[in-house]
C-alpha cells in the first residue's frame, strides 16, 4: 500500500527532473559570465584613457542595451536566482561541501549586492534618459562616495568569484580541464585585478584633471527612489517564500519516512525524497561526491542490494552518466537516486575499507588526467649479484640503493610511485606545471647517478663490479589516483606514458646506456639534443612510434 501511495509522487519528480534546470541554469550563468567579461574589460581599458573606457562603452552599451541583450541579461540575471533558490528548496539538508555552501550562497545574495549598482547605471538611464558615462561614474565612486565604491568594487569581485566557481564545477570533470587548468586559473585571477586597476587609473585622472570633465545636470525623479527598495523586497520575498516552503515540505516529508540500510550495519531514517547522497551527508557517512551532487561524475555511486524493485527509475542525467560507465542494472548514483522505500546501499568508492575512509577526507580518490613526467631506473645485473650474497647483504645493499633513489627523488620534487624488484618508478608534476615537472624528472635522474657512484664508492670492497643504472625519462598524460586495495591503496597512474616510459627503460638495458630520454620529455625540458644519438622507439600497443634520444652517460649532460 505503501509504494501504491508513494509512486505518484515519484512519477512527479521524473517529470520534472526531465526538464534540462542543469542545462538552463549553466546557459545563464554563461550569459551573466559574459557580461561580467565584457564589463571587466571596459573598465580595464581605464589603464590606456578615460577615453578609451568611453569608446569601449559605447561597444558595450550596443551589446547588452538592445532590446535583445536586455531580455537575455535580466532574464537570465532573473532565471539564475530563480533557479538557485530551486536547489535551495530542493536540497533535503543544507549540510554540503564548503565549495559547494559558497556557490549556492553568493547566487542568493547576488541581487541584493547587485541592485545598488543596477539603480545607478542602468535603472536611471532608463528612467530618466539620463546615461552617465565613466567620467560621472568614476567621479561618484572615487572621489565623491568612496565607501560605496568600495562596496560596489567587492560586489563585482564576487560576482565574478560565483561564476567562476559555477564554471569550475562545470568544467571540472572534462578530460582537457587539466591540461587548461593553469591558463584558465590565471585569466579568473587577471581579469578582476586589471579592471579594478583600470577603475583606479581613471579615477586617478578625474583627480588630477577634473576641469576635462565637467559635471552634467541630473533630472529629477519622483519614480527613482521607490524602485531600489521595490526590488529589495520583490527577491527578498522570493527568499522568505522559498525558506518557508522548505520548512513546510519538511514537517510534511517527515511524515513519511525511508530506511536506507549502509555496510557495518548503519541505518539512516531520512524524509521521503531525500536523496542516498543526502542521507549519507545527513549521518555523517564519508561518501565521495566530485561534481558536488550534479550527476555529471560516477563518484558518488551505490551498489542496491536490496529494496530496488518499485523505486523510480534514472531520470536522463543519471541514465547518462551510468551507460558512459557501463554500470550493471543494481548501480545508482547516490546523488540522483531518491528512494521510496526501503533499500540497503553499499557506496562503491567509499566502502569503509582500509585507507578509503582516509581519501575521502583528503579528497584524492578520485582520478585525474594529468601531464606528469615518469622516472624509470633499474639496477643493471644485480640478479647476478644477489646469487653470491647473503639475503641479509643482499637486502641490505637494496635498501641503501633504495634509499639513495628515494631522496634523489624527493629532493628533485617528485613522487616515488612503487619500487618493482630492484627498479623504481617515479613521478614528477603531481602539483607543478609540465615543464618543471620535466625540469625535475632530469634532475632527479642526475641525483640518482650521483648517488649510485657514491654508493659505488663506500662499498667499493663489497662489489666485485660497481652497480650500473639504466634509467628512462618520458612525459605525456597519465590518469592519476589512488589506487589498489586495503593496505595497498597508494597514489599511482596508469596510461600510456608510463608504458612508453617502461619500454624506454628496457631499450636502455638493450642498448646498455645509462639513460633514454624522450622528444616530449626533453621539449618539456628545454633541452638541446640534436649533438646526441637520436632512435625512434617502436611501442607494442601504441600506434605512434617514439622518438628518443640515447645518453651513455647522464653525468654528461651536466646539471639543468
Amino acid at each position: 500500500m505503501k509504494q501504491t501511495e508513494t509512486r505518484p509522487a515519484a512519477e512527479a519528480a521524473l517529470l520534472r527532473r526531465r526538464i534540462p534546470w542543469r542545462e538552463i541554469r549553466l546557459a545563464s550563468g554563461l550569459v551573466l559570465a559574459a557580461f561580467l567579461l565584457t564589463h571587466f574589460s571596459n573598465h580595464a581599458l581605464g589603464l590606456v584613457s578615460i577615453e578609451a573606457m568611453e569608446a569601449g562603452r559605447a561597444w558595450f552599451n550596443s551589446l547588452w542595451r538592445n532590446p535583445v541583450g536586455t531580455i537575455l541579461l535580466y532574464g537570465s540575471l532573473l532565471l539564475h536566482f530563480l533557479l538557485a533558490l530551486q536547489a535551495l528548496y530542493r536540497r533535503r539538508t543544507l549540510r554540503m561541501p564548503v565549495r559547494e555552501a559558497a556557490q549556492l550562497a553568493l547566487g542568493l545574495s547576488l541581487p541584493f549586492l547587485l541592485i545598488g549598482h543596477v539603480m545607478g547605471t542602468r535603472v536611471e538611464w532608463a528612467v530618466t534618459g539620463q546615461d552617465s558615462g565613466y567620467p560621472e561614474v568614476v567621479r561618484n565612486l572615487w572621489l565623491l562616495n568612496p565607501d560605496f565604491g568600495i562596496r560596489q568594487a567587492v560586489v563585482l569581485v564576487i560576482a565574478w568569484l560565483h561564476g567562476c566557481l559555477g564554471i569550475y564545477f562545470w568544467l571540472r570533470p572534462k578530460p582537457w580541464f587539466p591540461a587548461w587548468a593553469l591558463l584558465l586559473y590565471t585569466g579568473a585571477i587577471l581579469i578582476p585585478i586589471f579592471a579594478l586597476l583600470g577603475f583606479a587609473e581613471a579615477g586617478r585622472e578625474i583627480a588630477e584633471t577634473p576641469e576635462r570633465f565637467p559635471i552634467p545636470e541630473a533630472p529629477a525623479s519622483d519614480l527613482l527612489p521607490l524602485i531600489g527598495p521595490a526590488l529589495y523586497a520583490f527577491f527578498g520575498g522570493l527568499l522568505v517564500l522559498t525558506i518557508a516552503g522548505r520548512i513546510i515540505r519538511s514537517a510534511n516529508l517527515w511524515s513519511r519516512r525511508v530506511r536506507i540500510r549502509y555496510p557495518n550495519d548503519q541505518v539512516v531514517t531520512v524524509p521521503a525524497g531525500f536523496s542516498v547522497l543526502e542521507a549519507s551527508r545527513t549521518a555523517g557517512i564519508p561518501h565521495i561526491s566530485v561534481c558536488g551532487g550534479r550527476g555529471r561524475c560516477s563518484t558518488c555511486r551505490v551498489r542496491v542490494l536490496e529494496g530496488l524493485q518499485d523505486q523510480p527509475p534514472p531520470a536522463a542525467q543519471e541514465r547518462g552518466t551510468l551507460a558512459r560507465i557501463k554500470a550493471g542494472p543494481n548501480v545508482r548514483l547516490a546523488c540522483q537516486f531518491r528512494p521510496v522505500g526501503e533499500i540497503a546501499v553499499v557506496p562503491i568508492l567509499s566502502t569503509g575499507r582500509n585507507g578509503v575512509t582516509a581519501l575521502v577526507h583528503a579528497g584524492r580518490a578520485q582520478g585525474q588526467e594529468r601531464e606528469v613526467a615518469v622516472l624509470f631506473c633499474d639496477l643493471r645485473g644485480f640478479t647476478g649479484l644477489t646469487e653470491k650474497r647473503l639475503p641479509f647483504d643482499t637486502v641490505f645493499i637494496l635498501n641503501r640503493y633504495f634509499e639513495a633513489v628515494g631522496e634523489a627523488v624527493e629532493d628533485a620534487g617528485g613522487h616515488i610511485d612503487k619500487f618493482i624488484g630492484d627498479g623504481v618508478l617515479a613521478l614528477f608534476g603531481l602539483s607543478t606545471p609540465p615543464q618543471e615537472a620535466a625540469r625535475q624528472a632530469l634532475d632527479a635522474a642526475l641525483r640518482i647517478k650521483a648517488g649510485l657512484a657514491r654508493l659505488n664508492e663506500d662499498y667499493a670492497s663489497e662489489f666485485e663490479h660497481p652497480l650500473r643504472i639504466a634509467m628512462s625519462l618520458h612525459a605525456g598524460p597519465a590518469i592519476v589516483g589512488q589506487m589498489g586495495y586495503g593496505q595497498a591503496t597508494s597514489l599511482t597512474a596508469v596510461g600510456d606514458t608510463i608504458n612508453a616510459a617502461s619500454r624506454l627503460e628496457g631499450l636502455a638495458k638493450e642498448l646498455d646506456v645509462e639513460l633514454v630520454i624522450s622528444e616530449d620529455l626533453a621539449t618539456r625540458a628545454g633541452l638541446d639534443l640534436s649533438d646526441r644519438n637520436r632512435q625512434i622507439v617502436s611501442i607494442r600497443g601504441r600506434a605512434a612510434p617514439l622518438g628518443s634520444w640515447i645518453i651513455p652517460e647522464a653525468e654528461s649532460l651536466g646539471r639543468s
